[in-house]
């Protein structure tokens, strides 16, 4: 939802709501930044009795030597930005903020003359037609540090503690999950198609579908793939080992399986299930989001619940066509392998034709299957990030495709800016022989990638990350594969799904995405979770680049005194000044 309060002693401030993270901005006039400090901010909820908001950063000339173990208020301590989040949100929830203008000296503040505005945010739990549901994406942070040492969830002692690390890492991600399926009563169908099928509560929750009389399908990834390494050292194949012996684990029937191992080069990519209620398509669950612990627990994961009988149909159609494990066998000379594939790609086409421009998208949902031929698909998606009005936001597991870049590396001229979330720094390929493209803040486009704070920095307190924690083994950081264009716009675009915006994700794997077009509230849900996630990598990103001896990032640690140079950061052309103009451009408020 979004929200605006009313202009007042050259304030105004705006705010968009998700399930868990409120996003604000304050358009500030020049005559009110003169002398600012900063904002101390106090949050009432549901109008009960305001408290003060946590701050980070702190006033030298207060606290000289901060250390890991520092907590301060912004009531003395102030936000100096006129873009702050407030990531402690729950669902369904109304919150009033105060924002006081913090003026004066450290010592003798003056907080007069406070902003207000309230704000309710979404429901997580609905009956309509659509639920999103991110898990905590960031392993990498100081409060999992603070809360549980940087030690991996299994380790933890008592197992209390171990279920309360696995509670905050995957929020309610899984727990929506197991509702799906037990949504599913007798008589029911569950028909689902994964590439990592090893979550044992998952896992064991279809079993327990079984036992009530519900017909359960799932097709999993089942390539035999095993090889050995340079040291002859035998890789077991994988996803299929792990999901078998899951599959055994939670003793469920053959019978229930299909295992698809067609087209032995290319992966089953797939993450979803379809719901049939009394044999008709009723509900959909999908989304970025494998059944293993660090797809749960780990890198960025989105599940995302539709309620659309015309959706579930067209999943359906889908499913029936993989479950027949189409493709190309192992073993199969070159001639006849390109012929299976094409016809299994035909199959997927004649499903239904994607939009071929952003003006031809319809409102509401359009699914897109893959594999498929050509790249107009991605030459879509690619048009949805470059033209953009105001702004554009992408997760990218697995790099920047060339499309991409070709693209936008032209947006210096432009007025919409674009947000990259990567898995990891954007840098030149050694064994790539093409000129290596760079697309930064000259062409508008901002990146930040998956990172963690090795060393401590002054407060900031020592980071492990997904991999270290044993919770990921290929992506650490950034898994979720969506793109927001407009998103605060009063027509967004939100693609989603298991695809990572790649040729091989439209071309060769088994994929699903869905364009939603014109739906505020999932286009709001998208922006604050990315906008949490690249704002807690962004900050780590630079500490990387710069590296934490850099004497500018340590003078960082602290807030600015005079009240001119945070405010001079705000200036024409800025990335600050930019992101306040999305906000003040937002429409569409409560």
């Amino acid at each position: 939802m979004r929200f605006k309060s009313a202009a007042a002693n050259g304030f105004q401030v705006f705010a968009v709501t998700g399930t868990n993270t409120i996003s604000f901005a304050i358009d500030a006039s020049d005559a009110a930044k003169r002398g600012l400090l900063g904002f101390s901010v106090e949050r009432s909820i549901n109008n009960g009795p305001k408290t003060k908001m946590p701050g980070f950063k702190v006033f030298k000339s207060v606290i000289p030597k901060p250390t890991p173990k520092t907590r301060v208020s912004t009531w003395d301590h102030p936000v100096q930005s006129l873009v702050w989040d407030d990531f402690t949100g729950q669902p369904d929830t109304k919150y009033t903020y105060f924002f006081h203008p913090f003026r004066g000296t450290p010592n003798e503040p003056d907080r007069s003359s406070p902003v207000r505005i309230s704000v309710r945010t979404e429901k997580l739990f609905t009956k309509d037609q659509h639920d999103i549901f991110f898990n905590r994406g960031v392993a990498s942070s100081q409060a999992y540090q603070r809360k549980f040492g940087n030690k991996p969830p299994d380790k933890l002692k008592p197992q209390a503690k171990q279920r309360e690390a696995l509670q905050w890492l995957t929020r309610d991600l899984d727990e929506a999950i197991l509702d799906f399926i037990k949504a599913a009563r007798k008589g029911d169908t569950l028909l689902g198609c994964f590439y990592e099928f090893h979550y044992m509560p998952v896992v064991r929750e279809l079993r327990k579908a079984i036992a009530r009389k519900v017909k359960v399908k799932i097709i999993i990834d089942a390539k035999v793939n095993q090889r050995r390494d340079k040291n002859g050292t035998l890789i077991k194949s994988f996803p299929r080992v792990e999901n078998l012996k899951a599959i055994k684990d939670a003793g469920i029937s053959s019978s229930h399986i299909i295992e698809r191992d067609a087209n032995p080069s290319n992966i089953q990519h797939n993450k979803f299930m379809v719901l049939l209620k009394r044999g008709a398509p009723a509900e959909v669950w999908t989304g970025s989001t494998n059944l293993s612990l660090g797809g749960f627990s780990g890198q960025t994961n989105v599940g995302h619940w539709v309620r659309h009988k015309g959706v579930a149909r067209e999943f359906k159609k889908y499913w029936d066509v993989v479950s027949r494990n189409p493709g190309a066998a192992k073993g199969d000379a070159r001639a006849l392998a390109s012929r299976k594939k094409n016809a299994y790609r035909k199959s997927i086409e004649a499903l239904g034709k994607p939009p071929g421009a952003i003006h031809t998208i319809r409102k509401g949902v359009t699914t897109i299957f893959s594999p498929r031929s050509g790249r107009s698909v991605l030459d879509l998606y690619v048009e949805l990030a470059d033209k953009s009005t105001i702004t554009s936001c992408v997760t990218l597991a697995f790099g920047i495709n060339e499309l991409f870049k070709t693209a936008l590396k032209d947006n210096s001229n432009k007025k919409n800016i674009v947000f990259l979330l990567l898995e990891k720094e954007d840098t030149p390929n050694k064994r790539s022989k093409k000129p290596f493209v760079v697309i930064n803040a000259r062409n508008n486009v901002y990146k930040a990638w998956g990172s963690n704070l090795r060393d401590p920095v002054y407060q900031w307190a020592r980071e492990t990350n997904a991999r270290q924690l044993k919770l990921n083994r290929h992506v650490s950081f950034i898994h979720s594969k969506f793109l927001l264009k407009d998103p605060l716009g009063a027509d967004p675009v939100v693609v989603t799904g298991s695809a990572n915006f790649s040729v091989a994700s439209t071309n060769d794997n088994d994929e699903n995405m869905m364009i939603i077009r014109g739906d505020r509230r999932v286009a709001d849900i998208y922006f604050t979770e990315f906008n949490r996630l690249f704002n807690h990598y962004y900050f780590r990103a630079v500490v990387e680049k710069r590296g934490t001896a850099n004497a500018a990032a340590r003078a960082n640690l602290f807030l600015d005194e005079t009240g001119k140079n945070w405010v001079k950061k705000y200036a024409p052309g800025t990335l600050r000044a930019k992101r306040l103009a999305i906000y003040k451009s937002m429409q569409g408020f409560e």
